[in-house]
């Protein structure tokens, strides 16, 4: 009996051993997004939100497949040109890890979808590869290369103008269980906040990456999401450091001119102030301050995330 338990273990612990193990997930590297007017797009985020436009993508006929805006040294809003007016705004959210390879492989062994073809440089010379969750949001994995476009424009390309140094998170549906288990039981992500809009149902959920402090923020929907609806659920936040600052840097913007949306500063769930801009295709970019106003540890609720 004893040999019998002993080579039962033995299997056991060898199988483990086989598992792939998670390789670290550092931050939030970019967010992309499909655009109907990248002039009008180049507007918004170049003149009025400040950021450096230092590379892009174009096709062999020279038409721009991807251009990337400067946030900070590792992280950038991406937007490509839409072939359809129909698409949906949001492309996909990024993951920052040292072994992208790994990632897909320890995705695929947990059951989800990864891409079938092994992690490879892309355009710009950083290792990628692709995975899916559970909403069908595709996740780009990137680890930053020596001698690729981010690294070699390192210390480079971030003037002052710029609204905010940080992008805090990527905000995204999530409407079933499954989608809360790939990011936490899987991925590895760590809820540190959860809101409620109406006191009933839980609304929203912060989850920072394992290894970082970069996030994500879960919009729990229910029902049908309009184009206006998925524009303001998927959105990317901003930090900043004084929101009246940032309001009055804003408004002294020559290009303010061009943005004909109401800016009004309001207190969030989170007891952080914050102010929403939305880019000419309706994509909310969130201005949030890195602090609550009253100093205090923001207020959690214990509703659970799916409501039985």
């Amino acid at each position: 009996m004893r040999f019998i338990l002993g080579s039962v273990l033995a299997i056991c612990t060898a199988l483990h051993a086989q598992q792939p193990a998670r390789p670290r997930i550092l931050g939030v590297p970019h967010a992309a997004f499909r655009v109907h007017d990248i002039a009008a797009s180049r507007r918004f985020y170049k003149d009025f939100l400040g950021y450096s436009e230092p590379f892009s993508i174009t096709a062999p006929d020279g038409k721009l497949v991807m251009t990337f805006l400067k946030i900070n040294d590792r992280q950038y809003i991406e937007l490509s040109p839409e072939t359809n007016p129909d698409e949906p705004r949001f492309m996909h959210l990024a993951l920052e890890t040292d072994n992208a390879e790994a990632l897909r492989q320890y995705v695929k062994s947990k059951g989800y979808k990864a891409s079938d073809k092994p992690a490879s440089k892309g355009r710009i010379g950083n290792t990628s590869t692709g995975l899916q969750d559970p909403e069908g949001d595709t996740i780009d994995v990137t680890q930053y290369q020596p001698g690729s476009s981010s690294i070699k424009d390192l210390g480079k390309d971030m003037p002052e103008t710029r609204i905010s140094k940080r992008l805090l998170h990527v905000g995204f549906r999530a409407s079933n269980p499954e989608t809360a288990r790939f990011y936490i039981d899987v991925l590895g992500f760590r809820e540190f906040w959860r809101g409620t809009a109406d006191g009933k149902t839980a609304s929203y959920s912060n989850l920072k990456v394992p290894e970082g402090d970069d996030y994500v923020e879960f919009l729990f929907g229910r029902g049908q999401q309009t184009h206006a609806r998925m524009g303001s659920t998927y959105h990317i936040a901003l930090e900043v450091p004084d929101m009246d600052a940032a309001l009055a840097k804003l408004n002294a913007n020559p290009a303010r001119k061009d943005y004909t949306r109401a800016m009004e500063i309001h207190v969030g769930k989170n007891h952080k102030r914050q102010l929403n801009l939305f880019d000419p295709d309706g994509t909310r970019v969130e201005l949030m301050e890195d602090h609550t106003v009253d100093g205090l540890p923001s207020p959690m609720t214990t509703l659970p995330m799916f409501p039985k």
